[in-house]
C-alpha cells in the first residue's frame, strides 16, 4: 500500500520551483507517496508562485510553468466540512489554514509535509509533521529550479 503524505502548499512550491536544499527536500518527500491535501492548497500555492513572481524570486515563466504543473499533480483534495471540527479544536495553537493540514494527516493517519518548522512544535498534535532539516547558516539563498515541463505525479 502505498503511504499518504499530507501536502502544504510551502511543499509544494517547494517542489515545482525551488532547487536548493528545501526543493530537494520536498521532492524526496513528496515521491512515492500518495498526496492529499485540504481543497484550500492550490489556493495558497498559486499565490506563494504570484509572491515570488512579483518579488522577482522566479521569472515570470517559471511562474506560469510551476502554475501549470500545479494544476497537473494529482492530489486528492478534502473538504473544509470534514476538517472543522478539529480545525477549531487547534484553533489557539495554528492558523485555520495550517490546522486544516494537520487536522487531514491527522485523519488519514498521514505525514504532514511543510516547511513551516513551527508546526513541530504545537502541542496535542495527532501525526508526524515532516520539515526540512535545519539550514546550514552559510548556506547559498534559494534559487529556482527551470520549469518542470510535463510533471506528473
Amino acid at each position: 500500500m502505498t503511504p499518504i503524505a499530507v501536502c502544504d502548499a510551502s511543499a509544494v512550491v517547494a517542489l515545482l520551483l525551488d532547487s536548493g536544499p528545501d526543493g530537494k527536500w520536498a521532492t524526496a518527500a513528496l515521491t512515492d507517496v500518495k498526496l492529499a491535501a485540504p481543497a484550500l492548497m492550490p489556493f495558497e500555492a498559486a499565490n506563494i508562485i504570484r509572491r515570488q513572481e512579483l518579488a522577482k524570486i522566479v521569472t515570470a515563466d517559471q511562474a506560469a510553468q510551476a502554475h501549470v504543473d500545479l494544476g497537473d499533480l494529482t492530489v486528492d483534495e478534502w473538504p473544509y466540512d470534514v476538517l472543522a471540527p478539529r480545525v477549531w479544536e487547534l484553533r489557539r495553537n495554528l492558523t485555520v489554514y495550517d490546522a486544516s493540514y494537520a487536522a487531514l494527516a491527522e485523519l488519514l493517519d498521514a505525514t504532514l509535509v511543510t516547511l513551516d518548522r513551527r508546526i513541530r512544535d504545537v502541542p496535542n498534535l495527532r501525526c508526524i509533521v515532516s520539515t526540512p532539516p535545519t539550514s546550514r547558516r552559510h548556506e547559498s539563498p534559494r534559487r529556482s529550479r527551470p520549469p518542470m515541463t510535463g510533471f506528473r505525479r
